[in-house]
């Protein structure tokens, strides 16, 4: 293909094609990344597809029909199908057509459909008979059911526009700190800021829910922090696990006017509850079997909460958006470094805990400094001899297995760590065979779901400190930990093609740094584990990264 700094073919079923040799490339990557999403990304052409949920997401973050096509004609090498831009206007156009409104009668909404069309189309859906009662002009919901209505038309290619006033809460004064604890000043940065008052929005009905995707160690924290300060009301944090929680609790005291009486914790190990309490989310899906009733559930209606926080909202476990549905009267902010969902569930945080409000592409942050370059490399590494038979003769499950415990990859750890013998290392895995095997190899200590907390806080305030500088960690360590200095991480097995683990694992080791940081990936290779590496990075691509990839025989 010429180069000609038009790099986009845009085909008649939606998909746009993106030459990754074209001069024009990174631009192009960075208008359409916006409003389409990222399907393949192997070395010479990238697959984008329109789909309705990337074109809502857009149109919920300002960009509209207009910007879309223009962008489209831009970088478009041939003119773009009309077919193409009618179904894109076709799909944003449904926009607006449901909305939900107040009404007269006691816990009940009501849903205004404006064309007499889909008004007739809903009257014949099965699964809204119970849910909906018709009336002239419009329907009746009852108010409990608004989130599930909701999620049910989107299943329908009907986005709903929630226009419901939002309950206060209990006031409760917040502010941020001029001067943290630490002595420096506290910055609020510019797109820390634009992240609030797109999630704000004017105060009207509509506005005040959503989510703000931004980078592993941009500050969401401090993201959430601000909007708590603007809204100066009794808020609800859930985050992942009790590292996060505490983590939470620390960054408040920091950069908050709040005490340590005003701040709660909600676990398996403390159940109190403040006007500002932080859980997690394996304490709300507890149940002690599989019929029981989830008895944490109560905590969503313990307090007159204003606000609630989704940290890391992309790993909301599916059964609270039981329960986020009844609470769609309250502000909530769901805080998140990917929208990617392996379970397919992202039109339930769309629609339950709000469209996406505001994104900042990785690589703009990087270029302005705000995190981290990472340098990205895959090596790809033979398996022994004695275990290819094996492999050859194994069923899916053991292949995995055999692929990701590789111990090759041993050596390779071992001889990346040589070249960093000065930095602060994370070797990261998901089996703890082989995490166990590293660690006792290398001499390093270990962190695994079975490390009581208190001990993992011990051994990660002494890698903060520079006294541990290699740490094997599983996949407690994948989201929600702050280790500034960690500037390399060796990835030797992942949850399969998880794009959204690629994204966290990256992550850990983004905070600003004069140097840039190292993310390895070691990959057994002609094994299921080279296509999974390939979708795992499929994200990382999205955002401008690039994998070098490393032979080793």
């Amino acid at each position: 293909m010429m180069n000609n700094l038009r790099p986009l073919i845009v085909q008649g079923d939606s998909t746009l094609l993106l030459d990754v040799h074209d001069p024009g490339f990174e631009e192009a990557r960075a208008g359409i990344s916006r409003f389409a999403e990222l399907e393949k990304s192997p070395e010479h052409i990238h697959t984008y597809r329109l789909t309705p949920l990337s074109l809502w997401n857009a149109a919920s973050a300002g960009i509209g029909a207009v910007e879309i096509i223009e962008t489209l004609n831009k970088y478009s090498r041939y003119p773009v199908p009309e077919n193409v831009r009618q179904q894109a206007e076709d799909i944003l156009s449904r926009c607006g057509k449901l909305v939900l409104l107040p009404s007269e009668e006691k816990d009940c909404l009501r849903l205004m459909v404006k064309d007499p069309h889909v008004r007739l189309e809903l009257i014949h859906q099965k699964k809204l008979k119970s849910l909906l009662v018709p009336r002239e002009g419009d329907f009746l919901i009852r108010l409990v059911e608004r989130g599930t209505v909701k999620l049910e038309l989107i299943k329908l290619g009907y986005p709903v526009d929630d226009q419901v006033p939002l309950t206060e809460g209990e006031p409760f004064p917040v502010s941020l700190r001029e001067t943290m604890l630490s002595g420096k000043n506290l910055e609020v940065r510019d797109y820390q800021r634009d992240a609030v008052s797109a999630f704000l929005g004017d105060g009207r009905p509509g506005s005040g829910f959503g989510t703000v995707v931004m980078a592993c160690g941009s500050g969401k924290t401090v993201v959430g922090m601000a909007v708590m300060a603007d809204l100066k009301t009794s808020t609800l944090i859930v985050t992942t696990n009790v590292a996060a929680v505490h983590q939470w609790r620390n960054e408040l005291l920091d950069k908050t006017t709040l005490t340590e009486d005003d701040i709660g914790e909600y676990t398996g190990e403390k159940k109190t509850i403040r006007p500002v309490t932080v859980a997690t989310y394996q304490i709300l899906v507890w149940r002690k079997d599989k019929v029981s009733e989830f008895t944490h559930f109560s905590l969503f209606r313990e307090k007159n909460w204003g606000l609630i926080i989704y940290d890391e909202v992309h790993l909301l476990p599916a059964p609270v958006f039981r329960v986020t549905a009844e609470i769609q009267s309250i502000r909530r902010l769901g805080l998140t470094a990917t929208l990617v969902r392996e379970d397919g569930a992202e039109d339930h945080v769309f629609t339950l805990v709000g469209p996406k409000r505001y994104d900042v592409p990785w690589k703009l942050l990087e270029e302005k400094k705000w995190i981290a370059e990472a340098l990205c490399r895959e090596i790809r590494i033979n398996l022994p001899d004695e275990l290819k038979i094996n492999y050859a003769v194994a069923d899916k499950r053991n292949k995995i297995r055999l692929a990701a415990e590789n111990p090759r990859k041993i050596e390779a750890a071992r001889s990346i760590l040589d070249e960093h013998k000065e930095d602060q290392v994370l070797v990261i895995g998901q089996y703890l065979n082989q995490l166990h095997a590293i660690a006792d190899k290398i001499k390093a200590p270990i962190i695994t779901g079975q490390t009581p907390n208190d001990k993992r806080e011990e051994i990660y305030a002494a890698f903060k400190k520079g006294e541990i500088k290699v740490l094997v960690v599983s996949k407690v360590a994948n989201f929600a930990i702050d280790l500034p200095d960690a500037s390399v991480a060796i990835q030797v097995s992942g949850s399969f093609g998880s794009r959204q683990e690629e994204a966290q694992r990256l992550g850990r080791i983004l905070r600003p740094k004069e140097k840039s940081s190292h993310f390895y990936s070691l990959v057994s290779r002609f094994t299921v584990e080279e296509e999974f590496a390939a979708n795992r990075q499929k994200f990382l691509t999205e955002q401008g990264y690039k994998y070098k990839i490393d032979i080793q025989e």
